[in-house]
């Protein structure tokens, strides 16, 4: 493998675990909030973002790679540092103060991170255009749900 697909493959592998993030956070604060509302439009997130998994995966496949890591003690440690930089942080505390308002504050944290790393992804040298096109709408799509949830906020 040239090194030109290990850099991409490595912006894949990230959007991998922040997508994953992604999904994970929006289960939990799924299963967290009392709106009925609220809580479709949040499963309705974190099944978007496992289409983002999947997409991102199978562009890694066709690449020669892939981005199932296996993870190690360290790897687990990693991941759980990777969740707190990619935004997620404080669900679990706004999730045991059922305070709907403060998990939806930490939905729109986790997606801030992602679009930061979306962002980053975008400004990579070297990304094949189709790359960078699934890339790219992906971005738009978390920036549409980060608004999403702003504004479920008002419902509140």
């Amino acid at each position: 493998m040239d090194n030109s697909n290990k850099h991409i493959l490595n912006v894949l592998n990230d959007l991998v675990e922040t997508a994953k993030d992604g999904q994970k956070g929006f289960e939990t604060a799924a299963t967290a909030v009392d709106s009925q509302r609220v809580k479709s439009e949040l499963e309705r997130f974190a099944q978007q973002r496992a289409i983002f998994v999947s997409e991102l995966e199978s562009t890694a496949q066709k690449l020669g790679g892939s981005t199932t890591n296996t993870t190690t003690i360290e790897g687990a440690a990693m991941q759980a540092a990777g969740a707190v930089h990619r935004g997620w942080i404080n669900l679990k505390s706004a999730v045991g103060a059922n305070d709907s308002k403060a998990i939806l504050n930490e939905c729109e944290n986790g997606d801030e991170a992602a679009l930061k790393a979306y962002d980053n992804a975008l400004h990579e040298e070297g990304l094949p255009v189709d790359v960078k096109t699934m890339i790219q709408r992906q971005y738009q799509e978390i920036q549409a749900a980060k608004q999403t949830v702003s504004s479920l906020k008002q419902v509140l």
